[in-house]
């Protein structure tokens, strides 16, 4: 090792440990062993029998308390490519990155910052490791966006919270263009139950805008958990013409004890996805509108620790008289994280 690569290589070990001493370092990856055994695509020969391992998520978060009032948050995501692609390896980007200006149970952040459109509902659903939340999973929507929120909690026991954006919506990516999206979320924690109402407005270029209005409920207790969704989303295309897509999405969590529980969910389209073949890890036909159910067993090795083998089956709808053939994905998924 050369006199500058030593000097370096010292230079990033001191940096480091002064982060660890200021802040705290988390992060958690997951991934899967996983085997097509059948999909939609007329040329299926090509991806039926695919199988092999990939890491579809590394996370790597920094969090500092710059003092009583404000903190700030890095966290940088590490993603791959899934088999209907070129190989190629692990792209990296910043997921997270903002300023919090925290006043008693309210925040203002600015940055790239989670958005309310499911960041409570992927909480509560509690397996992205498996899959992403509907609206996620068909691009409806992003989880990051770069701008201006405000969010907290208030009433008894914190039962009301919300959650405002004012961003570019283009997500991570830079803005290019004068249009802006609006989003805002409404959530009464009313243990065991959770209500949450949301709705956007993202402008568009012409008569490109679109609009989000979105409804979840839940039931939580130690031993079960179950989610309902309905969403519906208009994208405007003329002055006088305006598409509507609706997704409804049921899920449910068995604890059957602290190292076992089983997890359902079954997600429904009810119009065909434009967007369909560029869902990553599990690409759906454009044709027809799809149904999607989840089913797997989660073996808790540690608490931050699972083994996870579960199946994707999507089926669809006939269409104009046509009806794509089923996707099916075995998969044996591996979660951990560290703190």
């Amino acid at each position: 090792m050369s006199k500058t690569s030593k000097k370096a290589f010292i230079i990033i070990i001191m940096i480091w440990g002064s982060l660890i001493a200021r802040g705290r370092i988390s992060g958690y990856m997951f991934g899967d062993y996983y085997y097509v055994i059948q999909t939609h695509h007329p040329d299926s020969l090509e991806y039926r029998g695919q199988n092999g391992f990939w890491l579809r998520r590394i996370y790597f978060t920094y969090d500092h308390e710059i003092s009583e009032n404000f903190s700030t948050r890095l966290r940088m995501e590490y993603a791959g490519n899934d088999f209907t692609k070129t190989s190629s390896r692990l792209f990296p980007f910043v997921k997270d990155a903002y300023l919090k200006w925290k006043i008693k149970e309210h925040g203002l952040i600015i940055g790239i910052s989670p958005t309310p459109t499911w960041e409570k509902i992927e909480k509560i659903w509690g397996y992205r490791a498996i899959e992403k939340t509907p609206l996620d999973l068909q691009k409806f929507g992003s989880s990051r966006d770069f701008g201006i929120a405000f969010k907290g909690y208030s009433g008894n026991e914190g039962r009301l919270n919300y959650h405002i954006m004012f961003a570019n919506g283009e997500g991570n990516k830079s803005e290019n263009n004068k249009q802006k999206k609006i989003m805002g979320s409404l959530g009464f924690d009313l243990k065991p139950f959770y209500i949450e109402f949301y709705t956007d407005w993202k402008e568009g270029k012409g008569y490109t805008d679109i609009y989000t209005f979105q409804g979840f409920v839940s039931f939580r207790n130690e031993k079960f958990r179950t989610g309902l969704q309905y969403t519906i989303q208009k994208r405007q295309r003329e002055p006088d013409t305006v598409l509507s897509y609706e997704i409804a999405s049921l899920f449910f969590v068995i604890n059957l004890n602290k190292k076992l529980s089983f997890i359902f969910r079954y997600d429904k389209t009810f119009d065909p996805n434009p967007e369909g073949e560029k869902i990553s890890y599990i690409p759906m036909s454009e044709s027809a509108p799809s149904n999607l159910i989840i089913a797997g067993i989660d073996f808790k090795l540690h608490e931050y620790v699972s083994l996870i083998p579960n199946v994707e089956y999507v089926f669809y709808d006939e269409e104009s008289g046509y009806r794509p053939n089923s996707d099916i994905y075995l998969r044996f998924t591996f979660f951990y994280k560290f703190k």
